[in-house]
């Protein structure tokens, strides 16, 4: 049986910006574990959470959230 599983670019996202994972998750309204547990892969988030999360970054939740693995950074595109 499959597993659903989403991938996700927060650890990215967050890189990129600068931010902790306590700054997150304080904006979020959630604990900073949840943030690792999101960005592991070992908790998928409510549509209410992506959709907060997507918003704090000013993205679309498809740039943070897959249902496929996000390709690999300097990977080449063909």
């Amino acid at each position: 049986m499959p597993s659903e599983v989403i991938y996700n670019r927060i650890a990215m996202l967050r890189a990129e910006r600068g931010i902790s994972r306590r700054d997150l998750a304080e904006a979020l309204g959630v604990h900073y574990q949840t943030v690792g547990y999101l960005e592991r892969g070992e908790y998928s988030p409510s549509l209410h959470l992506a959709l907060r999360i997507a918003a704090y970054f000013e993205v679309s939740v498809e740039v943070v959230f897959s249902t496929d693995p996000f390709p690999r950074l300097g990977a080449e595109t063909a």
